[in-house]
């Protein structure tokens, strides 16, 4: 007789699953038919909850979970493994995707599946390239990654760079300053550029 094999995970160890587990045996899975993964990320590629779950599933079992993401983060592993189970007669239900049940036992829930899955990897994606922006921007300008830099005149360099001649700490006087070491370093350079080019016009 055909299973419902359901599967849980969460991200931290912090964190539980009673509301997937809830979820899952609503839909019709026993308690002796779930397998959980605590503490373990998405984009890992082995997880031992997962794996014991994909042993249990036999022909025209399904495979339950709450959410795509539980599954995975990559589109193409999400794929891969729906195609895997599809060649072993095994069914991928996901109970909100896309804001209903969809079962890839069902063409159109294959379709849905695969357009989803997609979508998924294409947001994450874009978070991830609007962080890289951010972060590349700041640094390019010299700015701490926690905020705007705060600006100082030449003679605030100056003077940095005098404490720094007299002993002072270099990370200290950075760390007083809201930038980091090699920031202030770059800013004290660039003063003495400056300084040189103006005593030789």
């Amino acid at each position: 007789m055909p299973k419902l094999i359901g599967y849980a995970r969460v991200s931290t160890k912090a964190q539980d699953a009673d509301r997937q587990i809830q979820d899952l045996l609503a839909a019709g899975v026993r308690r002796d038919d779930l397998y959980i993964d605590h503490g373990q990320s998405g984009a890992l590629a082995k997880r031992p909850g997962l794996d014991k779950a994909l042993t249990a599933l036999h022909p025209d079992d399904t495979l339950i979970i709450t959410t795509l993401d539980r599954l995975g983060r990559s589109t193409q592993k999400m794929l891969d493994l729906a195609q895997e189970l599809r060649e072993r007669n095994i069914g991928l239900r996901v109970l909100n995707l896309g804001g209903g049940d969809v079962d890839t036992k069902a063409p159109m829930g294959a379709m849905v599946f695969t357009v989803m899955a997609a979508l998924a990897q294409m947001e994450l994606e874009i978070k991830r390239e609007r962080i890289n922006d951010s972060v590349t921007k700041r640094r390019t300008t010299g700015s701490d990654l926690g905020g705007r830099r705060p600006t100082f005149t030449e003679s605030q360099i100056r003077t940095a760079a005098k404490l720094i001649q007299a002993g002072e700490p270099a990370t200290q006087v950075a760390k007083d300053m809201g930038m980091s070491r090699a920031t202030l370093y770059r800013r004290i350079n660039a003063s003495n550029l400056e300084e040189r080019a103006g005593s030789h016009e």
